[in-house]
């Protein structure tokens, strides 16, 4: 399985941070591979985090050059195509987990209901991932986890359930 982990670029606070960080460390406990845009804030924590728990990270990031992506990342897709590369996170990504975030982070989550693939929103996060938690949207519900365990728990029953 690989699970994408989506959000804002730029972390506020320690508290998202911190839930970005254990959603990576689920994400491997799982023994799912993490796919992310590969650069800063919500994508770096969440890499860390599956690094710490010995996982595989797989970033997808927008330009050309591998160097940019974080140093957490085992697996460098370098897209040179911008934000089009959000259309490949979700794509690549058998379930997408949102953690705050904004407008690159809706186009991620929009790719993804798309695709019909599961996408769970960190409830109390902000941005995207609270106002999309718990949406219908065209006939395909955001679901909502109020914990990194709860998240990772329903994209492994909902990624088992999809042709993927």
């Amino acid at each position: 399985m690989q699970f994408g982990v989506i959000g804002s670029k730029e972390v506020t606070s320690e508290a998202i941070w911190n839930v970005a960080l254990q959603v990576g460390r689920e994400i491997a406990r799982a023994g799912a591979a993490l796919v992310c845009g590969g650069l800063t804030g919500v994508m770096e924590a969440s890499a860390k985090g599956a690094k710490e728990a010995s996982g595989t990270t797989v970033g997808i990031i927008p330009g050309n050059v591998k160097s940019e992506a974080n140093h957490y990342i085992d697996i460098v897709i370098a897209t040179g195509i911008g934000l089009a590369r959000n259309s490949i996170v979700a794509t690549t990504s058998d379930a997408i987990i949102i953690i705050a975030g904004g407008p690159g982070t809706l186009s991620e989550a929009a790719f993804a209901l798309n695709l019909e693939k599961p996408v769970v929103a960190m409830r109390g996060t902000g941005g995207i991932a609270d106002l999309l938690a718990d949406r219908e949207i065209d006939g395909r519900t955001v679901l909502s986890a109020s914990s990194p365990v709860e998240a990772v728990r329903l994209c492994v029953e909902k990624a088992l359930h999809q042709e993927c």
